[in-house]
């Protein structure tokens, strides 16, 4: 049976809708990693990528305290940063470019350094991208929204997992592990012999309740 012409332009009208819409949604800015555990020091990157025909030259990105604490951030050729506080705790940074900024087709990351709270489940980023015309686009919103700020999944920190003396988040105590490990097997190992003895000594029983009764 042969196809209308309508059916097939029909067709393609949806699969170019679904492609586009596909390209907006993974345009977002984003902040990386989308995973990180309870107590951990992390390298955060901020993806922006640029969705208008003209360029991005200002990034904004406002810290949640209760989820983390950023204190380090990585120089990027072509743009100076400041920093916004609330007394001495930084509260959020502002990259600004000094030339063109991030083209049409171009995406940049920008990175910054912190620790996660130890109490984190999640960490909801809100960022403001700026156009060269000064139009600002706003990723705070939901889940699921046309501008969803990024949100970094804060895993809990493993049971008996410590710090080390740079305040990192580690494994649990591996000599105790060690230990343990290491006392089952010592009793598993013995099991065999355990089991021989026994077995010898009922045979010797067996033998001297059979002698006797010959006797």
């Amino acid at each position: 049976m042969k196809r209308s012409k309508p059916v097939y332009g029909a067709f393609a009208l949806v699969l170019l809708l679904s492609m586009l819409i596909s390209g907006v949604a993974s345009a977002h800015v984003t902040v990386l990693p989308k995973e990180s555990t309870q107590g951990s020091y992390e390298k955060f990157a901020v993806r922006v990528p640029t969705e208008k025909t003209i360029p991005t030259v200002k990034v904004e990105v406002k810290f949640p305290l209760d989820s983390v604490s950023i204190s380090r951030f990585e120089p990027k050729p072509g743009w100076t940063y400041e920093l916004t506080k609330e007394g001495d705790k930084i509260t959020g940074v502002i990259w600004t470019a000094t030339g063109e900024g991030l083209g049409a087709t171009e995406f940049g990351e920008f990175y910054m350094q912190g620790k996660v709270a130890d109490t984190a489940t999640a960490i909801t980023w809100k960022a403001y991208q700026t156009y060269k015309d000064g139009s600002v686009v706003e990723w705070v919103g939901a889940e699921g929204s046309d501008k969803p700020a990024s949100v970094t999944k804060v895993n809990a920190k493993p049971a008996g997992a410590g710090t080390d003396g740079h305040g990192h988040t580690t494994a649990p105590a591996a000599g105790a592990a060690s230990e343990t490990t290491e006392a089952s097997a010592a009793q598993s190992s013995s099991l065999p012999l355990y089991l021989s003895i026994a077995a010898v000594i009922l045979s010797a029983a067996s033998l001297l309740v059979t002698l006797s009764r010959k006797k």
